[in-house]
This record gives C-alpha cells, sequence and structure tokens, in this order.
C-alpha cells in the first residue's frame, strides 16, 4: 500500500436512503445531477434525478416505468442530447430524453429475458464511429444498436446451433479509436469472457475464469485495446493486458483476490485509466492501481509476441454498507467524485482524496 499520509481517502460526503431496490446509478455528464433507477415494491420501474447540493441530494424528478429498471448508459449520445438508454427486466431497451421522459425517443423489445447490462459508446465525445448501444440478456445474446436504425440491431451475438445459452452478465464497447474499429467485450455467469471483433463480425477471442463475470471493463473506450478488467462472483479480479495477443495464449493478465465475496462492479478513473475502484459484495470498495512492467511485450520460443501482465497495488478500501455495493460511477468532469449504489437501498456519494498525488 502507498504510505499512510499520501494515501488516497474515501470520504462519504452525502447520501440518501431509498424506498426502493436500486440496480444502478450514473452521473449526468457536465452537471451535478445523478440517476438512481430500479425496482419498486410493487413490481414497477423507478428513476429518480438528484441534484447534489452541498452535503445533500435534492430529488429533482421521478419517473415510474411499467417494467424495474436494471441497467442505464448515456455513452451514446451527444453532450447536447444526453439522452439516456435503459434496459429493463422485460427485455426492452429504451432510449429517454430526461426533459420530456413520458416517451421514449426510441424503444425495441431487444431481448427474450431481463437486460443485465448496458454499455454505449461514439456519443459524448467518447469514442470514434457510430453511435451505438450494447445490451446482454439473460437470453444468452448480445446484440449491438445504432438508435438511427429501428427495430433491427446491428450485430447479435448468440450462441452457436448446439451450444447451451448461458446468461450474459455484463458487457461493455472498447478499442473505438477510429471510424471502422470497435469490440465488445461480454462476461457470462460459467466464467466465459468473451471478445466481439464488429469490425469482422468475429471472435476475436474468449477465455474462462471459472467464476461467473460479474463486471468487464475496458480502461478506455476511445483507444487502442489497452487494459481489460474482469471481476467475479468468487472475490477475485483479472486485469488482461490487451496489446499483444498471442496466438495460442491469448492475452498476458494478472489476478488478485480481493475479498471472499462476490466484486460486483470495476469502473476505471476517467481522468486516469491505470487507476480502478472495485465494489463488493461485503459493502466495501476497493480502490487499485496497475503498474507497468518494464516492457510489455516479449517473444516465446518460437519467436512470436505475447504480453507481459503488471502488478497491482491497493491503493485504499473502505466498507461503506452491510449489504453488497452493486453500482458504481466516477464523474466525468469532476476527478475523485464518485457515486455508488447498495442492497442496503442508499445512494451514496463519494469523494476520493488526493488522486493526483499517485
Amino acid at each position: 500500500m502507498a504510505a499512510g499520509l499520501d494515501r488516497p481517502q474515501v470520504v462519504s460526503h452525502a447520501q440518501q436512503a431509498l424506498n426502493y431496490t436500486l440496480f444502478d446509478c450514473k452521473w449526468v455528464p457536465r452537471s451535478a445531477r445523478l440517476l438512481c433507477l430500479g425496482s419498486a415494491a410493487r413490481g414497477s420501474g423507478l428513476l429518480q434525478l438528484y441534484e447534489l447540493r452541498g452535503g445533500r441530494l435534492a430529488l429533482l424528478r421521478e419517473i415510474e416505468k411499467a417494467k424495474p429498471l436494471k441497467c442505464g448508459t448515456f455513452g451514446a449520445t451527444s453532450l447536447q442530447q444526453r439522452y439516456f438508454a435503459t434496459g429493463d427486466f422485460g427485455g426492452n431497451l429504451n432510449i429517454w430524453n430526461l426533459e420530456a421522459p413520458e416517451i421514449p425517443v426510441y424503444s425495441v423489445k431487444g431481448h427474450k429475458e431481463i437486460i443485465n447490462s448496458i454499455d454505449g459508446v461514439g456519443g459524448l465525445g467518447i469514442g470514434e464511429g457510430a453511435p451505438e448501444i450494447v445490451t446482454g440478456s439473460r437470453d444468452g445474446t448480445v446484440k449491438v444498436w445504432d438508435p438511427r436504425q429501428k427495430d433491427t440491431p446491428v450485430a447479435n451475438m448468440e450462441p452457436v446451433q448446439g451450444e447451451s445459452k448461458r446468461d450474459c452478465w455484463t458487457v461493455a464497447f472498447g478499442n473505438a479509436y477510429n471510424q471502422e474499429e470497435r469490440v465488445v467485450c461480454a462476461g457470462y455467469d460459467n466464467g466465459d469472457i468473451k471478445l466481439f471483433d464488429l469490425k469482422t463480425m468475429s471472435l476475436r477471442w474468449e477465455t474462462n475464469i471459472k467464476n461467473g463475470v460479474c463486471s468487464v471493463e475496458f480502461d478506455r473506450k476511445d483507444v487502442n485495446m489497452n487494459k481489460l478488467v474482469a471481476t467475479s462472483l468468487e472475490g477475485k479480479f483479472h486485469v488482461f493486458d490487451m496489446r499483444t495477443q498471442h496466438p495460442t495464449k491469448g492475452f498476458a493478465s494478472v489476478s488478485e483476490k480481493a475479498q471472499k465475496s462476490t466484486i460486483w462492479q470495476v469502473r476505471h478513473l476517467p481522468q486516469n485509466r491505470d487507476i480502478f475502484m472495485t465494489s463488493g459484495g461485503a459493502g466495501s470498495l476497493h480502490l487499485w492501481k496497475y503498474e507497468y512492467p518494464s516492457q510489455r511485450s516479449k517473444k516465446d520460443s518460437e519467436g512470436a509476441e505475447m504480453g507481459v501482465a503488471g502488478s497491482l497495488s491497493l491503493l485504499q478500501n473502505v466498507t461503506l454498507s452491510t449489504q453488497p455495493i452493486s453500482s458504481l460511477d466516477w464523474s466525468p468532469d469532476k476527478k475523485g467524485l464518485c457515486v455508488c449504489g447498495a442492497f442496503d437501498q442508499t445512494v451514496r456519494v463519494l469523494i476520493v482524496t488526493k488522486l493526483n498525488k499517485i
């Protein structure tokens, strides 16, 4: 761990008790506002917009929808629009204008079952190329949507004939550094991680980490693939160096057992992609730093390039809740500001200090 005095501290700045099950929370870009979404006791979906006012959260708006809301992203629209895309328990993908949220601006019955995970790219200045949304579902499929194209996905990754369908728990975009390149990474309940290349429409790489994959995230979407973190049910996470793909061994990786319980999410600090936070089933957050090796690739005995994994250091950890922290989001604008939601039905705004000293 870093020396005591200069270590980052995780300070609880504001918190708000909720009367519903919170599944996801997101910062509204370029604002002091955040969104909470989840499931009301009577089985409907709730979307709440809060504003941070000093040390408290003020509720600005509450919107009720027919189906519980599982996940959301701003990633596929511009900063001017700031439309919000959600996936719900009925398999529906909806895009909302939060100024007029009564009727979605885009809606499609995307999946046969619950949409577990969603990600967006091409908007907000994140990544080149089309404004796309990816959804992963319990029905075993991963679909990519262009909201300018009605009803049909632009890509559909589903189990091949005879292959059993696995519950897809997490999806993430990466490699969107020009108009043509883009990948989607998906993690499944059986430990499978699959990397789909959207340019060639093919499976580029797959591996298995032996435990259900709860969260995957690239350190940045808008650069050549650099690093990917995958978290699992058993308290372990893996960092893959995505720069060098060996023909048989794939990508080099380092793994760390953070705790005994599930690691629900990983989120990289937008302003420094070598720092990331994991959130855990024991109500704790861990802040990590990735250190690169002296050289990132070497030749194997056959002369093929293979990656070299770096190392991890724990910068700080804090326990906030007796229940799992299931969602986490850094502010894209203010370094060190983050929001997390837990199953104790509380949303918390945190400030992580001293991040510029690392």
